[in-house]
């Protein structure tokens, strides 16, 4: 008999079947990790699995973010849908609008009776998954936040101090200048660019990306990053592209492969990267803060989280949202959340977690580690700075993509290719809040 640590395991006399074991109940985990990230996942499950008898959570990779996430939409709709689906975190908006189709944490973890404190979860994670009065809808998974990440080793050799001041983009502007003397082929390179680059560019320095806080006071809200800070940013970053500093690889995480392979200098990237970097990289490598820009009143703010949060779906039967109750608290610990922590890269999403994490010395022993968590945690999210909640914010994101390589390319100026994004953007907005009132 396993242990079991969620309650009291089903016991007592079998009349027709003395030596069978009780059936488990199934509980579907559809997600989007694929590589060390999807084993690590596994890993989690083996782990609940293995430590009672009553529930059996079976995980399913689906695709990347956007794949998973239509998968579920399509599921939901057939009446096949998952007990439990992870939506990154721009499908917020989706799913809160998705009426009938989700069950909200805090109502599951009542009905089940579990113990629940949302207050154990740090705000700035906390903050993107609940309601204004603070009822948590989905549960807080995977949260990253940008950093910058450093081959050091390219920069000793292109003759640039390991060591030289990264914290704003003046300085950064030098170090590329330096490394393209030097002869580094690729100074810079990028992953996932609205996230970096304009989302958490504009909570970095605490201005808006869309009015009605982000998004966060209602659906009649418009986007506004194509302010004079964004514009100086991007035109930056376009010039730097013009002048070889500045590499882009693609939308997503194209850049990360040319990162581990030692091929790039410095990369945007999210703190996750640290499983991957960690394990391929044969290089030295640090992790520093994501740069601002100095001169901007407030900056530097906090950022904001990006990857996943882990949503209940409708539709399912009492004892299996007991045991989804369970494996929510369960990767929630701060043993568990602890170990993901330090794996990944992903923030510790608890308290706990984190002071867990500081005790056992693993800060001490892995440098920079906790710039992300500093980063995050150092003042209190502002309006601007909480995070983003719009309606059809993944089609969005293809659109600003789509406007910033044409400033890669030279074939815009960031103003005009901000103001078209904006643009664009506010007509796919409208038709959200149209279809959702």
């Amino acid at each position: 008999m396993k242990n079991s640590v969620f309650g009291a395991v089903l016991a007592g006399p079998v009349l027709l079947a003395p030596y069978a074991a009780m059936a488990e109940t199934e509980i579907q985990f559809w997600h989007a990790f694929t590589g060390r990230l999807g084993d690590l996942v596994a890993e989690q499950v083996d782990t609940f699995n293995n430590s009672q008898d009553a529930y059996k959570v079976v995980a399913s990779h689906k695709g990347n973010y956007s794949e998973t996430l239509n998968a579920g939409i399509a599921a939901f709709r057939a009446g096949e849908q998952p007990q439990i689906l992870m939506v990154f975190e721009v499908g917020t908006a989706t799913m809160m609008a998705a009426k009938g189709a989700v069950k909200p944490v805090y109502e599951l973890m009542a009905d089940a009776g579990a113990d629940f404190d949302p207050d154990a979860y740090i705000g700035a994670v906390k903050g993107y998954y609940t309601t204004e009065d603070g009822q948590m809808l989905s549960l807080p998974f995977n949260s990253s936040t940008p950093v910058l990440w450093v081959n050091r080793d390219a920069l000793a050799a292109a003759g640039v101090d390991p060591d030289a001041d990264l914290s704003t983009w003046q300085k950064v502007g030098e170090v590329l200048e330096q490394l393209k003397a030097g002869g580094e082929d690729c100074p810079l390179t990028t992953a996932w660019q609205s996230w970096i680059h304009l989302e958490n560019l504009s909570a970095y320095h605490n201005v808006p990306f869309a009015s009605k806080d982000n998004g966060f006071g209602g659906l009649d809200t418009e986007l506004t990053f194509n302010g004079p800070l964004q514009v100086q940013h991007i035109q930056t970053m376009g010039d730097w592209a013009k002048d070889g500093k500045f590499i882009y690889a693609g939308r997503r995480n194209e850049g990360g492969a040319n990162f581990r392979a030692g091929d790039c200098a410095l990369f945007t990237e999210s703190s996750a990267g640290y499983a991957g970097i960690k394990a391929e990289a044969q290089f030295d490598f640090a992790v520093r803060p994501l740069p601002y820009w100095e001169g901007v009143e407030g900056a530097p703010q906090n950022t904001i989280i990006g990857g996943a949060s882990l949503w209940v779906m409708q539709g399912h039967e009492a004892e299996e949202y007991k045991g989804v109750a369970a494996f929510l608290n369960f990767l929630s610990s701060a043993e568990i959340q602890a170990k993901w922590h330090q794996d990944t890269g992903y923030l510790p999403i608890t308290v706990a977690a984190g002071e867990l994490t500081r005790a056992e010395g693993f800060y001490d022993a892995n440098p920079g580690t906790d710039v992300a968590v500093i980063q995050m945690t150092a003042n209190q999210p502002t309006a601007n700075s909480k995070g983003l909640r719009l309606g059809s914010f993944d089609q969005i994101r293809g659109i600003i993509d789509e406007e910033l390589e044409a400033v890669w390319a030279g074939d815009k100026t960031a103003q005009e290719a901000l103001d078209s994004a904006v643009g664009r953007g506010n007509q796919l907005l409208r038709r959200f809040e149209q279809a959702n009132r």
